[in-house]
């Protein structure tokens, strides 16, 4: 079936009053399946999406390890670590195109410092962490031994409660 318009194409004049006819194939779904070169095939299969995010930049399919967004007003090109969302102002670049990026002629590049990846913290991060809350702990271990025997007194584990965190010793020490 055909679909039938009244009109005139594009660069083509008909006489005074005349209208050509413009004949448009019609399009069913089952149209799409198949073509004049064969069976019409998706780059990517359906069934599987990547939650992966792609470097901005054309024929690059590596994943993208950072953004770079551009500042006009001071002629600045930022390159920072990946951000949450994708938005449309910024360009995700994976690790060459990041490392390899040059700016305009008069414009500068500000490289953030965890541009590389996401920094996880270390042994001794959370060692310190744990010092900290221990410290945190103190003036009240110091307040309930002046206050006397009660049930923290029993447990020679628990060095401190306050609402629903503890904190404990740990065994070896």
């Amino acid at each position: 079936m055909a679909r039938v318009a009244l009109g005139v194409r594009a660069g083509q004049h008909g006489r005074s009053g005349e209208h050509r006819r413009i004949v448009f194939p019609a399009t069913r779904w089952g149209d799409l399946a198949e073509s004049r070169r064969g069976p019409l095939k998706s780059a990517v299969p359906s069934n599987v999406v990547s939650p992966v995010r792609r470097c901005s930049r054309t024929a690059c399919g590596r994943p993208a390890v950072a953004t770079l967004t551009y500042v006009y007003a001071d002629s600045t090109a930022v390159l920072g670590p990946l951000a949450t969302y994708a938005e449309p102002h910024c360009y995700d670049l994976c690790a060459e195109h990041s490392e390899r990026l040059t700016a305009p002629r008069g414009w500068e590049v500000v490289r953030l410092a965890d541009a590389g990846g996401p920094s996880r913290p270390s042994g001794d991060d959370l060692e310190a962490l744990a010092n900290a809350v221990r410290e945190a702990a103190r003036p009240q271990e110091r307040a309930a031994e002046a206050g006397g025997s009660g049930p923290r007194a029993a447990d020679p584990m628990e060095v401190a409660r306050r609402g629903h965190l503890r904190v404990l010793r740990s065994p070896d020490s």
